[in-house]
């Protein structure tokens, strides 16, 4: 059985995710932890309905006591899960058809050994508890308090945003229910897109990209707003645009907060937490902060944090592109708190070519070189010690694919698709086509002479 992936359980509603399998995921939850709390929350999807219907009989014929907390952004049920655990239904910015189950403990994603004792749990199906041992269900309002705690945190951060124009597409996702909300509350100038909840999501695909923010972009490069926001379907994730109506880089949006988190930091040794695809700029912003960076596989921010704290170091901040920890707060994924600490930054730099102007872009690109999936372990064998050959310059780190770094801090990272026959080529370089076809040439090389011998 293989259900879990880097987030979750994810797939149609019709024949992957279906109330059977919530049904029993639910009663795993409930049979293989040592609390019979749970809290549940649901996206605006169709059949988020009816799955939680199926959970909750999960968790409730496994003896668990459930609070639904209905519609909420996924960070709001972690928020929520804190002391318990949280069962999140959610595809996150999958098309409407799909649907999916987040599972949290205590304000944290289950990582992949508890995912794995759920799998093998449905698999067993050992069914129902005792009748007269089933668990009851509340219905509860978690998503104001959530609001309140995440305002409270940004106010911590930042200047206040008095007046300051935002304008936020929350994408007939969860964003609409807190975003505009706690930036109001903020004192922030809000015009809110795409702002009625619809699983159909009509405005524009739950994956916020510059291609489907097009309207956002538009309508803040034709009007006065000081910064544009876009959130995915459970709003985990952020989309900066600037007052020109351009996305801001993930990887500089990352650097800036990763940058003031260290700044704010007096940790004797403050870390942030990142993957292996992220800029160089976060390291030297966070080097110009007096702070170190960690880099860990994609997916498994909590065990880079675990990893870090094990070691005695202080991670102030931990994200990949896209999704920010905010670790003083609280241990997931939170675009809603990073939507108001970044504003907060903005109108403290008096905007946000100022807050951004520190940071170094350079070129950055992504391609992908086809490999069968059974060469895949033997290419990336042989590039361990051709890549390093051929750039005997960079420093290597081969942890998570094979990662070069420049004198210059220019980078290069070479790693194996997961779902698809690809090898992926990432770099950022003032001469980033030079660089990714120097990379690349070597990657086939070794894609070539593996299959021949095989």
């Amino acid at each position: 059985m293989d259900l879990f992936g880097t987030a979750g359980i994810r797939g149609s509603a019709r024949d992957r995710v279906t109330p059977e399998l919530a049904l029993a995921v639910g009663r795993a939850a409930a049979l293989e932890t040592e609390t019979d709390a749970f809290v549940v929350g649901r996206d605006g999807r169709e059949t988020g309905d009816a799955l939680e219907a199926a959970a909750v009989a999960g968790l409730e014929s496994a003896g668990a006591d459930v609070r639904l907390l209905g519609q909420v952004p996924t960070p709001a049920l972690a928020w929520a899960s804190r002391g318990r655990h949280g069962v999140m239904l959610t595809a996150s910015h999958n098309p409407p058809a799909d649907n999916g189950i987040k599972l949290f403990a205590d304000g944290v994603e289950y990582g992949d050994d508890a995912e794995a004792e759920i799998e093998a749990c449905v698999a067993a199906d050992e069914g129902p508890v005792a009748w007269d041992a089933w668990g009851e269900r509340e219905r509860v309002d978690a998503l104001a308090d959530y609001r309140d705690a995440v305002a409270d945190y940004a106010r911590g951060h930042g200047a206040p945003l008095d007046g300051l124009a935002v304008v936020c597409d929350c994408g007939n996702g969860m964003a609409a229910r807190a975003v505009p909300q706690v930036l109001g509350a903020l004192g922030a100038d809000v015009t809110a897109l795409n702002a009625a909840v619809d699983g159909h999501f009509p405005g524009r695909p739950s994956k916020p990209t510059p291609e489907t923010v097009r309207d956002l972009r538009a309508f803040v490069a034709d009007g006065d707003a000081d910064l544009g926001l876009a959130h995915d379907g459970d709003a985990d994730r952020i989309v900066v645009v600037d007052g020109a109506g351009e996305v801001v880089h993930e990887d500089t949006v990352l650097a800036v907060l990763a940058e003031h988190y260290t700044r704010a930091s007096d940790a004797a040794d403050p870390v942030v937490v990142t993957t292996p695809n992220a800029s160089g700029r976060i390291d030297e912003r966070v080097r110009a902060a007096g702070g170190r960076t960690e880099r860990v596989r994609l997916g498994a921010l909590h065990e880079g944090i675990a990893a870090a704290r094990g070691a005695d170091g202080d991670v102030v901040f931990a994200a990949e592109p896209w999704k920010h920890i905010h670790t003083a707060f609280g241990g997931w994924i939170d675009g809603v708190a990073s939507a108001a600490v970044f504003a907060r930054l903005v109108a403290d730099a008096g905007g946000l070519d100022a807050l951004r102007a520190p940071v170094t872009e350079r070129p950055y690109r992504k391609v992908s070189v086809e490999c069968p999936d059974d060469a895949k372990e033997a290419v990336m064998a042989a590039l361990e010690t051709t890549l390093p050959e051929a750039f005997p310059d960079a420093a290597v780190s081969t942890e998570y694919g094979v990662r070069l770094t420049f004198p210059d801090d220019a980078w290069t990272l070479v790693r194996p698709s997961g779902t698809e026959p690809y090898v992926r080529v990432y770099a950022e370089s003032e001469d980033v086509d030079a660089l990714v076809d120097d990379v690349r040439a070597v990657v086939a090389d070794a894609i070539r002479e593996t299959t021949e011998t095989t």
